[in-house]
């Protein structure tokens, strides 16, 4: 095979057999083939697009271009679910002890923030000794324990998609959903879950902005998985606004403990709920969605899901009583209100904007290697059509430093709008796309 046969191929809208799409990828791992030949490779797909096949030929060779994460040890149906990422998106923090509550098997991997989008590890590093690095076997035995362990991801898993990610971050070919949905999935099936449960995001502050985009996506990578002889399942959700009303790591923390304890936001525990009935169904634990639902309402009123993040908590060596009392989580000594300027109907109060408000005052990181500041982010009081009056304070913002809180509440101030005509809600969840 030569590599300019392989894109001249793409490139005049042909399809690429799975031994063309493994050579290409197997040549990017070693360095046999250069950067500038993948990204004529990438670009011709962004134009052209890929196949259900193709796609998840591309999926499967980017998950053998390194280890695969070997979770045989563990009894039972391992699950996982997969976030593409948004504002006060704190479910894998409900979720995973929720799902391990019921009776499944949660071995999950998770990622550290980047831009506006918190980071499942970023948060978990809030409580004081929590480890996210496991060995493999401390990973296996925790899981088979405890019934849960959240941890960051190895570096050899599907070391192609790092470089793939990295080429297509500087051609302006991240959009490509073929792209996307193999990054993701290569990572997912790399680290080994039976069942997988996506959360396709929509709106402002989410990758997909538009509903069709986001369909797409979800039902791409469901079939994806449903190819590759794994369980999926997605969900398509909004992100016109923040899902929990928390923004920044130790605040969201503080809110999960508070959702697990049946005292959070409406909007975050609604999609738990949505997501853990899904999880628990494809791992066999429950028949149905609504039996599935009324069990794990159960186990958030009984106490048994917070216990289990506890558990979790203590296992990894994190300090439990964190969790017992969130409130001595850190939080930034400076606040500030963002105000109503007048009475009405909250019509906009933008994910992306709020997003980036807690990133400017150190939430967040514009590269993998910046430091986040874990105390800072922002409180929101107020969602879209919900009544308000002037003066009335719509989010409360906590910074280190006066400067920081400045800078915060300059970008925050504009999130927030209001109409004088009562404003409908926009749905949490919009569909689902199952196999």
């Amino acid at each position: 095979m030569r590599v300019p046969d392989i894109i001249a191929k793409k490139r005049d809208g042909g399809e690429l057999s799975r031994e063309e799409i493994e050579f290409m990828i197997r040549g990017a791992t070693s360095g046999e083939i250069p950067d500038y030949q993948m990204t004529a490779l990438l670009m011709a797909v962004y134009f052209r697009g890929m196949t259900p096949e193709e796609t998840t030929a591309l999926t499967l060779a980017m998950a053998h271009s390194g280890a695969l994460v070997d979770l045989a040890g563990i009894r039972g149906v391992k699950v996982d679910k997969h976030s593409t990422g948004g504002v006060g998106d704190t479910t894998t923090l409900v979720l995973a002890p929720l799902v391990a509550a019921a009776g499944a098997r949660v071995a999950k991997m998770s990622g550290r923030g980047l831009g506006h989008t918190g980071g499942t590890l970023d948060k978990l590093e809030s409580i004081p000794g929590f480890r996210i690095s496991l060995a493999p076997s401390e990973f296996i035995a925790q899981v088979n324990t405890v019934g849960v362990a959240v941890v960051g991801q190895t570096a050899d898993v599907a070391p192609a998609d790092k470089i793939l990610y990295a080429l297509r971050d500087v051609t302006a070919t991240v959009d490509s959903i073929p792209l996307i949905a193999a990054s993701i999935m290569s990572k997912k099936i790399a680290t080994g879950a039976d069942v997988i449960v996506l959360d396709v995001k929509v709106g402002s502050g989410a990758f997909m902005r538009s509903l069709a985009d986001a369909r797409n996506l979800a039902s791409l990578m469901v079939e994806i998985g449903r190819m590759s002889g794994r369980r999926t399942a997605a969900v398509i959700s909004d992100m016109s606004q923040p899902l929990g009303r928390a923004v920044g790591n130790s605040l969201e923390v503080r809110e999960a403990v508070h959702t697990l304890r049946g005292e959070g936001s409406r909007r975050l525990l609604e999609l738990c709920l949505e997501l853990a009935s899904r999880m628990t169904v494809l791992a066999g634990v429950h028949e149905e969605l609504g039996t599935a639902r009324e069990h794990l309402e159960m186990l958030i009123k009984s106490g048994v899901a917070l216990a289990k993040l506890r558990d979790m908590v203590a296992a990894q060596g994190g300090d439990p009583t964190y969790v017992d009392f969130p409130e001595r989580l850190p939080v930034a000594p400076f606040e500030r209100a963002v105000v109503a300027r007048g009475s009405g109907h909250v019509a906009r109060a933008d994910a992306l904007t709020l997003g980036r408000a807690a990133m400017a005052m150190g939430a967040g990181r514009a590269r993998k290697e910046d430091p986040i500041d874990l105390s800072v982010g922002l409180v929101t009081h107020a969602e879209v059509g919900d009544e308000v009056h002037a003066g009335q304070c719509l989010a409360t913002l906590y910074a280190s430093s006066r400067d920081k809180l400045e800078e915060g509440a300059s970008i925050a101030d504009g999130a927030f709008s209001i109409s004088e005509t009562p404003v409908a809600a926009p749905p949490l969840v919009y569909e689902a796309v199952d196999a």
